[in-house]
């Protein structure tokens, strides 16, 4: 009998290890393939529909960046009020941000105010005063934005690969995959995403409003995890204390 419990054990971790392997490769080579997009056409993940931020208006471009970014939220099951108010914040991240982006700049009016300067973009300007207007767009294009596309793909991917997991279960506990080294990598997912946002494109609101999506999205986990407690019992109690909540642990071996 521990020879066949001994079996299944080793065969989960060799299950385990493998679908981790195949999402690190996956994101490894869509991380690749985005550095170069990013380097050769200043591609980003921020706004994949549309071009690059500049002065002028366009309205069309909001409503299509901000449909295309609502609908990761399809991939969340709402169950509860809880459950929609992070999504609601999510939401008016999304919105704010892209308005911002391509209609009304507040941002670049609170800071053209405060410096004087008829072209700041986004908070940062700062950086841009310092190093200079030709050295900056270098660190723009070369770091900020093959960084910000990264942070944005992880997000993707945990979002999408979480939900996978989800639906295949049919109601049953997920431990395994992504859900092996997080509880919750679908959260994780919205707020790697947002923040991959705020780090190419760093407004006042959306500044503002990360740190409470973080928070709510903590508190769902909380939420989440007590009723899974009751559903699940010392499964998941067990499941509990081996997985942390929303940061994986990074396993260092010892030779």
């Amino acid at each position: 009998m521990n020879l066949v419990v001994q079996a299944k054990t080793k065969r989960g971790h060799r299950v385990k290890k493998l679908e981790l392997m195949s999402f690190i490769l996956l994101a490894l080579l869509m991380s690749l393939l985005l550095f170069w997009l990013s380097i050769r056409y200043t591609f980003s993940l921020a706004y994949p529909l549309s071009y690059l931020p500049h002065e002028s208006h366009d309205w069309d471009f909001v409503v299509l960046n901000i449909a295309l970014f609502s609908l990761f939220i399809l991939f969340i099951r709402f169950r509860r009020r809880v459950t929609c108010l992070p999504s609601s914040i999510y939401l008016a991240f999304i919105v704010a941000l892209f308005t911002e982006i391509y209609g009304f700049p507040l941002t670049m009016y609170i800071i053209s105010w405060l410096c004087g300067s008829t072209f700041p973009g986004c908070m940062w300007y700062p950086l841009a005063v310092l190093t200079g207007e030709d050295l900056f767009v270098s660190i723009f294009l070369g770091f900020i934005l093959p960084i910000s596309n990264m942070i944005i793909l992880m997000g993707i991917l945990l979002i999408i690969f979480g939900w996978r997991k989800i639906f295949r279960a049919k109601g049953q506990l997920v431990t395994t995959g992504i859900y092996g080294h997080v509880r919750h990598p679908q959260y994780l997912g919205f707020l790697l995403l947002t923040l991959g946002m705020n780090v190419l494109w760093i407004a006042i609101s959306t500044l503002l409003l990360w740190p409470i999506l973080a928070i709510l999205y903590y508190r769902l986990a909380k939420e989440e995890d007590k009723e899974l407690e009751e559903r699940f019992g010392e499964e998941y109690l067990n499941y509990k204390r081996v997985v942390p909540m929303l940061i994986p642990r990074i396993h260092c071996t010892r030779t």
